[in-house]
């Protein structure tokens, strides 16, 4: 079980440091509250929003 929740937050962490980091490839407003937002929120997000997945698709393109 522990191993579990550690994978989920590896992973999650790992989503928003992608997110944060490339964010500039994407095509939402540039400010750190939006920048912030969007990174800490992307699992529900991602789920949810088409337009959301492919900025985020476009955020980890490196």
């Amino acid at each position: 079980m522990e191993l579990l929740v550690f994978g989920l937050v590896v992973v999650y962490t790992g989503g928003v440091w992608k997110f944060w980091n490339g964010f500039n490839r994407t095509n939402f407003q540039r400010t750190l509250p939006n920048r912030l937002r969007l990174a800490l929120l992307w699992p529900a997000l991602f789920a949810t929003n088409k337009s959301y997945r492919q900025n985020f698709r476009k955020a980890l393109k490196g």
